[in-house]
């Protein structure tokens, strides 16, 4: 094979490659977070909007819709939505990681692995760092799920949001509201 085909071959292989990512099946994903009220009233609740995309070179993000904050409670929600996460004017938060993708295509099908996961939370123009360890499940050789080993807990102060828990404990007339939530997720991939 002469030079100037085998370069070829490797361009077009390679932008195969880069053109393939996963992507985050929202039907099949659950983000979850437990808040405390009252003293010890624990509630869980959950985002029903995700999605996201991990390239090929391990870049990872995960956008959460907030508006589709969902904790069985209409009416809550809707404060939520207004006094919390003011999603007029900040209708999405973002998790940016980045890991070594060997971690995942080294994982046989039918078998899992775990992985420590370090990035940046981005919401309503604040950024935190955040933390943990998943397990990894490779199911067939184009779905992954990712799964949260440990919860990750997120202090409301961390991200300028005391101001709207107080808002929220005062309209609903309660003793206490926790400062900081537990935040656990299943997220399932698709390599597209």
């Amino acid at each position: 094979m002469n030079k100037a085909i085998a370069t070829t071959l490797m361009l077009v292989w390679s932008a195969g490659l880069q053109a393939e990512s996963w992507v985050l099946d929202n039907e099949s994903s659950h983000l979850s977070f437990v808040t405390v009220k009252a003293g010890d009233l624990a509630e869980a609740h959950r985002f029903r909007r995700l999605s996201g995309e991990v390239s090929i070179d391990g870049a990872a993000a995960i956008v959460i819709d907030l508006a589709s904050v969902d904790t069985l409670i209409p009416i809550r929600d809707e404060r939520m939505r207004e006094h919390l996460f003011r999603t007029i004017q900040f209708p999405k938060a973002t998790v940016s990681l980045q890991f070594d993708p060997e971690q995942i295509t080294s994982i046989a099908e039918g078998s899992s692995g775990t992985l420590s996961l370090d990035g940046e939370l981005t919401m309503m123009n604040y950024r935190i760092p955040v933390r943990t360890d998943a397990l990894v499940v490779r199911l067939t050789p184009t779905e992954v799920l990712v799964v949260s080993r440990k919860p990750v807990v997120v202090h409301a102060a961390s991200l300028r949001m005391v101001e709207g828990i107080e808002k929220l404990r005062e309209i609903a007339s309660l003793p206490s509201i926790s400062k900081a939530v537990t935040v656990n997720f299943a997220l399932s991939f698709v390599l597209r």
